[in-house]
């Protein structure tokens, strides 16, 4: 039986809810102007996927690459929800 499939569904399935607070508690703390580091947290972690000989390594700092690249994404659309009321927004 092969379970690198399913490790790697579980792991993905964790990898992309542990983003969905980090995106949250990123922006409520520091707005957008981080974004840049999951720009180069996720262009690493990329180049550490193709260097990765292990299969499931490599499968997981794919998806996590990929995580933070979309997150930038996120940051910005959070953004936007905080300003329609959606999320709280940080006092001064």
């Amino acid at each position: 039986m092969n379970w690198l499939g399913l490790a790697v569904g579980i792991g993905a399935f964790l990898i992309i809810g542990l983003f969905h607070p980090i995106v949250i508690k990123t922006e409520y703390h520091t707005g957008t102007r981080l974004w840049w580091i999951f720009l180069l947290v996720g262009i690493a972690t990329a180049a550490g996927s193709v260097m990765v000989e292990n299969a499931l390594l490599s499968c997981l700092l794919g998806v996590f690459a990929f995580c933070c690249l979309w997150s930038i994404k996120e940051l910005f659309e959070q953004r936007e929800r905080v300003r329609k009321g959606w999320f709280p927004k940080k006092g001064k």
